[in-house]
């Protein structure tokens, strides 16, 4: 069939099931949006911004498991795009990001919106592509979803000239691909595994440590099931909330930085490490030659590149970790268990020693409160955004999340302006549940515009500020190793939150008290629009647990050392 690059574009997104594509159009990209406008295969969404374009194909990839897609245009467009794109990366996230290029005649030239747009993704893709004949692109397209998605799933991003956009060809959209350099193991050896099984057996204090590829792996179901078999504990990072559930009674915490007491000392005491799906960043790990130092590692992962590049693995397994942990279970009968019913019970004295806390108070809302009041209320209703700073810290620590894929956050990178956008594509790609962002006052001001893009889209998502007037994370440090020289981190002059989201289209809410917030939440669930309910919260509240830069994971600053 003959049609131009164009339409090729769109076809192909159609053969790959595509239902909804994130973007904003220019120049070097318009004959591919000419061909958005006459087609009815997916919904096009216009961010107001190309940053917030990536970030809500990332809300829609986290949460629901599929490939998120972004379109935008050359130059700025596709700079702009680069945060999104570096945020997908560090964490895992498959997306299929297609820029416009100048004409191919142009490239090299300084033309005008030309940029080295290859170049400049090499490092924060998993693999790029720049177009430069029609012929290659509907497999490259075709080639660009499988690596997203397989094997380390990744952001993929393909540059296509405009002239390649207009210029008419043949298209077959490919059945099958064949990338002889790029083969994912997902099939683990079954002699490392029966050597990593006895070592389990053998141990007496065994830990799962468990990583953010076992959302991306879907393996939730089966590490809760070998953890409850084999009666193993388990401790979440950061991007792992939701894998055991929040009462489920082997889940010790997460660990890390602020991660829990319990958590952190299981890590210290262990002494057989259990990693799945986990890469042993430095948020988690402390001091890194001080990491489960008493402890053998038994590393599982479908990187190969990311075992033993900064833990010696003991027992490495290169595997796809749902099919791993699957084969763990199945040779369970084959090994004899020790019991860890002492172990288990030594981590639950420390939670219980020392819980997650904070001091309430019933004249000014603590920031913590409102994340526990909306998770008593709403709980597995709801999927959880959030911002980067304090307000992230704190979501991960006091929300009771219930399932996988129910926390949406920018780990790796850690990048403010994440949260509204992102909740924006959970919203699009989960309509039974209702999207929650976490922000603060700082993040927020970051992607503010794409507000108006909730509204034009009719996406429901509730932004709850937790104000403070402060840059909060950077504060605490100021505070605690910069004796309180507050460098440009006080946002005492903001915006009326509330009229803003009103000059849009959306519902404010002001409130300063508890009985105010449950009205204000309540209401904007019934009414389900875009909503912003501004929270005036205690501005010196710290984010502990703490363990400080350069310090093991048992060398925490807890709750009663500097605040009681």
């Amino acid at each position: 069939m003959k049609m131009t690059g164009a339409k090729m574009v769109i076809e192909s997104l159609h053969q790959e099931g595509v239902k909804t594509v994130f973007g904003y159009p220019g120049g070097a990209i318009m004959n591919v949006y000419d061909e958005i406008y006459k087609q009815n295969h997916f919904e096009h969404i216009l961010n107001r911004h190309e940053q917030a374009s990536i970030h809500a194909a990332e809300g829609y990839a986290r949460s629901t498991g599929k490939v998120g897609v972004a379109i935008v245009t050359s130059g700025p467009g596709f700079t702009n795009a680069v945060t999104g794109l570096a945020t997908a990366y560090m964490d895992s996230i498959p997306l299929v990001v297609i820029s416009g290029q100048v004409p191919t005649a142009i490239i090299g030239t300084d033309g005008f919106q030309e940029i080295d747009a290859v170049g400049i993704s090499r490092p924060c893709t998993k693999h790029n592509y720049l177009v430069n004949k029609i012929e290659d692109l509907p497999r490259i397209i075709k080639e660009a979803f499988h690596i997203a998605s397989t094997g380390r799933p990744g952001p993929v991003h393909i540059d296509i000239p405009k002239d390649i956009t207009a210029e008419t060809g043949n298209f077959e959209y490919p059945k099958e691909i064949n990338l002889p350099t790029y083969k994912p193991t997902v099939n683990y050896n079954k002699r490392q595994l029966k050597k990593a099984m006895t070592a389990i057996s053998k141990s007496k204090k065994p830990l799962l440590y468990v990583g953010g590829g076992a959302i991306l792996a879907n393996c939730g179901h089966e590490i809760r099931e070998f953890a409850k078999k084999a009666n193993i504990p388990v401790v979440e990072t950061l991007m792992a909330r939701g894998i055991m559930g929040h009462d489920n009674p082997l889940l010790i915490g997460m660990l890390g930085m602020h991660g829990e007491f319990a958590a952190n000392m299981a890590a210290y005491e262990t002494d057989l490490l259990i990693s799945l799906g986990a890469r042993f960043d430095d948020r988690v790990t402390g001091r890194l030659d001080e990491f489960a130092s008493k402890a053998k590692v038994i590393h599982v992962d479908i990187d190969p590149a990311t075992i033993a590049k900064l833990v010696r693995a003991d027992y490495p397994i290169v595997g796809d970790l749902k099919v791993t942990v699957a084969g763990m279970i199945n040779t369970m009968g084959d090994f004899e268990f020790n019991d860890y019913i002492n172990w288990v019970a030594l981590l639950k004295e420390y939670r219980e020693k020392e819980p997650l806390r904070y001091i309430d108070s019933n004249t000014v809302i603590k920031p913590q409160w409102p994340i526990q009041r909306v998770g008593e209320i709403l709980g597995s209703k709801a999927i959880v955004s959030t911002d980067v700073g304090q307000h992230q810290m704190w979501t991960a620590q006091f929300y009771p999340f219930s399932f996988p894929r129910q926390f949406i956050t920018s780990g790796g990178l850690g990048t403010m302006g994440f949260g509204l956008p992102s909740a924006m594509g959970v919203a699009k790609g989960n309509p039974d549940k209702i999207s929650i962002n976490f922000t603060g006052d700082g993040s927020i001001l970051m992607n503010i515009q794409e507000l108006m893009t909730c509204v034009e889209s009719n996406l429901p998502v509730i932004t709850i500020i937790l104000n403070n007037n402060y840059l909060g994370m950077v504060r605490q440090w100021q505070t605690m190793f910069y004796e309180n020289r507050l460098s440009e981190t006080d946002l005492s002059m903001q915006p009326d939150f509330k009229m803003l989201i009103e000059a849009f289209g959306g519902i404010g809410y002001r409130v300063s008290t508890k009985e105010e917030f449950d009205k204000a939440l309540k209401d904007a669930v019934e009414k389900k629009k875009p909503a912003m309910i501004e929270v005036i919260v205690e501005r010196n509240e710290e984010v502990l647990p703490m363990v400080p830069n350069g310090h093991a994971l048992n060398e925490m600053t807890l709750i009663g050392d500097n605040n009681e």
